[in-house]
Parts: structure tokens; C-alpha cells; sequence
């Protein structure tokens, strides 16, 4: 078959041969001397042909198919199906914090984006100076420009914006700007998002949880007033909302102390981690049961809370990721709400 002549493996290449493999189909296709519905070696022949093993070949042809520049005809072999490739697209990615559930973001949009982008990950630590000098730095050199806007105060209070970063995010093309999580920034133009509803999102998730709220008296909210990485008033303002119009007692509590006055049937609310690992240390060392005398809810779901058996209310990180890259895949400029649940388990 002609296209093994064209296909070369480099044995001293620090490129893994499965790559090797997908960018010299990809390279005689851009050459023109691949054709559509032409076909293609079977995986045994290019693997007796370069002494490569199965998998390996097996592993280029997936990754090609997944890129449905391949496709296989069962009984017959494999055939080229797409000969004007997608290019990689070049994007940055700014993101406020590092936390499991941010980084549950970020390595679900990696996967859902596979192979057809080059990205940048830059972290900001919610510090305007830093996000400006990174967008100044990087001005015009990505096809997209990926955000999580939430920024600290002096005061270490939070903002979704202030005016500078107003100003440096409206140079950026709106076609290339995608807003992921908070949705406040009111800028000009038709441009992409994936957001939380923070006030909404919380209220409705306690409104779903309510009958195993009820079975508590009082309701301690663990909101933390000032921080390194503030959370949004608007959190606050949910829960808040929640109680009064359902008649709930309620406190809200800057931070768990180590000698925080436990109740049986106080209900805590958290938001920060160090928070939850002290509560719930606190209540083992009484004669108290968690999600008996004391319920615990933790806001943001990570894989550590679920084999805890830690009840959470949260925004899908993992859905976030997906929509933001498959919008970008697809071209498409939408403004879309991220999915926000109440998750039950053991602690409430």
C-alpha cells in the first residue's frame, strides 16, 4: 500500500510512536496525498510493517477516529473520512484559585478538548494585579481567553470585577472571550459563559434538601467575611433568603473555632475545608453523632466529601469543563447555567 511509504517512524524520537503514527496520516492528508474514502493500512499491517505492537497502532487510530478524520467499515478496513483538519487552537486559561474542584474544572475541559488545542493554565490567586500583567503579557496571542473572574479587596472581601478589569477584558475580541463561573461582569458585546447563579443556586438546593433540614433546630453558616479567596455575597444572600422564608433560626459564624459551642440539633453549614476537618474532629471527641444530633453541610463537592459521607451542595465542576470546551469545539456563543445539586449522605 502506497501510504506505508510515506509513513516514517523516528526510533530515536522522544515523540511516543502512536504519535508518530496520527501525524504522518495527519501530515499526508495535509499534503494531499491522502484522499477522502481512500483507504488506509489495516492496524496488523502497519504494525508488521514498522515492527510496532498492536496497542500502539490500535491507540493512533483511536485517537484519529475520535478526531473522525478515520473511520472503520467492519469486514473491509479503515477509510479517510475528513480531509479539511481542524487546527489546533491556541487558548488561555485563567484561573482564580487552585482547589480539587477548580482543578475538576480545568482537567475535565482538557479532556473533553483532547487533541485539538494548545492550552495555557495560569493561576491568579484572585489578585487583579497578577490577572492584569497576565492578560497585558498575553495580549492577541490566543484564540480563546478562558476566565474564572472573582478577585480579592484589600480588605480581603470579594468582587466579581472592578473597573480595570472591565477594561482589560473588553480589548479582548468577544468571539475569543469564554466566562466560566461567575457571571456578573457586565460586559459589552455577544460573548460565551458557563456560570454559577450563586444566590439562586444555594437557595434552591436548601429548598430540595428541606425535609432533612427540618429535623434541626438552628442553622449555623460557616461564611467566612474576609479571605485570601473570598467566596461571593451573594452566597450569603441565598442562604439567608432560605431562612427566612421558612422560618428556619439561623447565625452566621465567621470561621469554626476550636472550642465552637455544639448543640444537638444545630445544623453547620461550610464553605472553606479547614472549616469541615475541624467540625467534624470537634463533634467525634463529644458523645454527639454526626447526621444524628448534629447535621453537617459542605458547600462544593469534591471525591474526598463522598467517601466521607459529607452531604454537599454544589455546582457540577466536572459539567462545567465539558460545556465550556465543547462550546469553543463548536463555535458557539451562549450564555448557559451550570447544573447546582443538593447531594444527601450520611452527615445530615
Amino acid at each position: 500500500m502506497d501510504i506505508l511509504k510515506h509513513i516514517t517512524i523516528n526510533e530515536d524520537s522522544r515523540v511516543p510512536k502512536y504519535r508518530q503514527v496520527v501525524e504522518s496520516i495527519i501530515e499526508n492528508i495535509s499534503n494531499g496525498k491522502l484522499k477522502i474514502d481512500q483507504k488506509i493500512p489495516s492496524i496488523n499491517a502497519l504494525s508488521e510493517e514498522f515492527y510496532l505492537s498492536r496497542d500502539t497502532v490500535e491507540k493512533a487510530y483511536n485517537i484519529l477516529k475520535d478526531r473522525k478524520i478515520i473511520t472503520s467499515v467492519k469486514g473491509k478496513g479503515f477509510y479517510i473520512t475528513r480531509t479539511k483538519l481542524i487546527s489546533k487552537v491556541n487558548i488561555l486559561f485563567l484561573l482564580n484559585k487552585l482547589s480539587s474542584y477548580k482543578m475538576q474544572t480545568y482537567n475535565s475541559f482538557i479532556d473533553t478538548i483532547k487533541g485539538n488545542s494548545h492550552t495555557d493554565l495560569h493561576v491568579y490567586h484572585c489578585d487583579e494585579t497578577l490577572f492584569l500583567n497576565l492578560l497585558r503579557k498575553n495580549a492577541q496571542a490566543y484564540d480563546y481567553y478562558v476566565i474564572m473572574p472573582h478577585f480579592t479587596t484589600p480588605g480581603l472581601r470579594h468582587v466579581s470585577f472592578t473597573d480595570a478589569v472591565i477594561a482589560a477584558l473588553e480589548e479582548i475580541p468577544k468571539q475569543k472571550l469564554l466566562i466560566m463561573d461567575n457571571n456578573l461582569i457586565k460586559l459589552s458585546g455577544n460573548y460565551a459563559e458557563v456560570y454559577q447563579d450563586f444566590e439562586a443556586d444555594i437557595y434552591q438546593a436548601l429548598r430540595e434538601g428541606l425535609e432533612h433540614i427540618r429535623k434541626y433546630q438552628k442553622i449555623i453558616f460557616c461564611y467566612p467575611e474576609n479571605a485570601v479567596y473570598p467566596y461571593p455575597k451573594r452566597i450569603l444572600h441565598g442562604f439567608r433568603r432560605f431562612c427566612v422564608e421558612f422560618k428556619i433560626e439561623f447565625e452566621v459564624i465567621n470561621e469554626i473555632y476550636e472550642d465552637t459551642v455544639l448543640r444537638a440539633g444545630d445544623l453547620f453549614i461550610t464553605i472553606v475545608e479547614a472549616d469541615l476537618v475541624n467540625l467534624v474532629k470537634q463533634i467525634r471527641d463529644t458523645e454527639m453523632h454526626l447526621g444524628q444530633d448534629i447535621g453537617v453541610i459542605s458547600y462544593n463537592e469534591t471525591p474526598l466529601k463522598d467517601l466521607l459521607g459529607i452531604t454537599t451542595i454544589s455546582t457540577d465542576f466536572s459539567q462545567m469543563g465539558r460545556t465550556a470546551a465543547e462550546m469553543i469545539l463548536d463555535k458557539r456563543v451562549e450564555k448557559i447555567k451550570n447544573p447546582f445539586h443538593f447531594i444527601y449522605r450520611e452527615s445530615l
